[in-house]
């Protein structure tokens, strides 16, 4: 029996070159059980008009599933599904009555109440997304990054790609984060004291079971990072929101007792604001006051477009006593999920085998991969190309804001990619988003950076990392009137 060449159809958008798209037509068809062993395929020619591409294409993606034993030819017949093609299971679902687990009783632990920023999955399709921390396809540097996965995925690379680290990381892309990347900031750092981790995110929870626990007192930032207010609730420790000033965590509002200080002295999230030198050198004195950790999330220094930025605060600490965070995400794209940490030996050996406990490592292709695009030079390309499109956005959403006579809460003194704003006082920015959505903006409601049950809900975060200079008037347009009808 054959299979109609009506079965088949390339999907509008389709990812892959069209051999690509034909041969996972073809599997799909087969490990569903829509394609039974033995039937017979449309010939190369019937299928190739149908789907309008040419025959050769076809033939290859024939041939490729002959290679894999999807499919057998028989002489000048054609080609079937081969009696060697994977077999879906066989299953009847089981009808299962009531759950009468009580999930109250049964939760040790609750993760899904806590803040969140939904970021809508079609958030390219907006006209005007002021989304924050997304990749910009125009800035990234694709090509480069596809060869360097290509060699990563090579004969040498075998190892890398295939090994089990056990608790250890890529060595060449700890050389390069030694010798490259940390110096930038001002920190000396060897292998033994950095750590590869998913994104800051997971570096700031590693911190926080490390640090943290019962009986332990934390400090953070007011507003903050709103992941940061459940890894604190999560580690048991006592936590105390500081309301940050223009240039940060004031060091005098730390309270005694403290033992873990978190901050984002360079970027402050999410006002933006930079922490003055002098401030930072407070800082570590009243840490010392406490003998307190702190733990410094770097996350965006290299947006830093307008200037220098200022030296890291892990540079300037002569006891140990800083634990720094970076990461890729901003600065490559998030979707890599690849960030690092530097502390003393003692730290990290604690973080490599708390690390162990949970993935191991970060997969060894997706450090290989990054390794060689850092050290090829393509990421500093990378970052010339992002902060020079990006300075000219800066001057273009401040321009519009101007115009507009919207409100700015915080800017960033060496750069960033956003904004954070005050509406008026009567202004919910939750159903302010809401509103916009429907004329194809997006913007971030502020309250989950908040801390206490009196958050304020008129503050917004606009991201300009993701939508291009021409754009941004007509999209800050539309937020002021809306504001204004509020």
């Amino acid at each position: 029996m054959g299979i109609s060449v009506d079965t088949f159809f390339l999907k509008p958008g389709g990812q892959g070159t069209l051999q690509a798209q034909i041969q996972q037509m073809i599997a799909e068809g087969i490990l569903s059980g829509r394609f039974h062993v033995g039937e017979k395929l449309p010939s190369s020619r019937k299928l190739a008009a149908h789907l309008g591409v040419s025959r050769i294409t076809v033939t290859l993606a024939y041939t490729e599933l002959l290679a894999n034993d999807y499919l057998t030819a028989k002489g000048r017949s054609g080609y079937y599904v081969s009696q060697n093609a994977p077999v879906p299971p066989k299953y009847t679902p089981v009808q299962r009555s009531e759950e009468t687990v009580n999930w109250d009783a049964a939760l040790a632990r609750r993760f899904s109440d806590g803040d969140f920023l939904a970021k809508p999955p079609d958030w390219r399709e907006y006209s005007y997304p002021f989304i924050y921390g997304q990749a910009d396809r125009t800035l990234f540097d694709h090509a480069n990054w596809r060869l360097c996965a290509v060699r990563a995925l090579g004969h040498k690379d075998f190892d890398s790609l295939t090994g089990d680290y056990v608790d250890q990381d890529d060595p060449l892309l700890i050389e390069f984060i030694a010798r490259h990347t940390l110096p930038r900031r001002g920190i000396a750092a060897r292998p033994e004291e950095i750590l590869i981790t998913l994104g800051a995110q997971n570096a700031l929870w590693l911190t926080s079971r490390i640090l943290l626990g019962h009986g332990r007192k934390a400090a953070i930032e007011d507003p903050s990072y709103y992941a940061l207010h459940e890894l604190m609730r999560c580690s048991d420790a006592s936590m105390t929101p500081l309301r940050v000033d223009k240039d940060g965590l004031p060091p005098e509002s730390i309270p005694d007792g403290t033992d873990v200080i978190y901050t984002t002295p360079s970027h402050q999230c999410p006002t933006t604001a930079t922490m003055p030198v002098a401030r930072r050198h407070d800082l570590l004195k009243r840490a010392r006051e406490l003998d307190a950790m702190i733990v410094e999330d770097d996350y965006e220094f290299e947006m830093a477009f307008l200037g220098a930025p200022s030296p890291a605060l892990k540079s300037l600490d002569k006891d140990g006593r800083v634990v720094y965070v970076g990461s890729f995400s901003k600065s490559l794209f998030p979707g890599l999920r690849l960030g690092y940490m530097v502390g003393s030996e003692p730290f990290i050996r604690e973080a490599r085998a708390l690390r162990s406990l949970v993935f191991r490592h970060p997969p060894g292709h997706i450090q290989r991969t990054a390794a060689y695009f850092l050290s090829l030079g393509h990421y500093d390309a990378q970052i010339r190309r992002m902060s020079k499109a990006l300075m000219q956005r800066r001057k273009t959403i401040e321009d519009a804001i101007e115009a507009n006579g919207l409100t700015v809460a915080g800017r960033g003194v060496f750069g960033g990619s956003s904004m954070w704003m005050k509406a008026p006082d009567h202004v919910d920015t939750a159903e302010l988003a809401k509103t916009l959505q429907n004329q194809s903006v997006h913007i971030e409601p502020g309250a989950a950076f908040f801390s206490g049950p009196d958050r304020p809900r008129n503050y917004y975060r606009l991201g300009y990392s993701s939508i291009s200079a021409d754009r941004i008037p007509a999209g800050i347009e539309r937020v002021a009137a809306v504001i204004r009808a509020c």
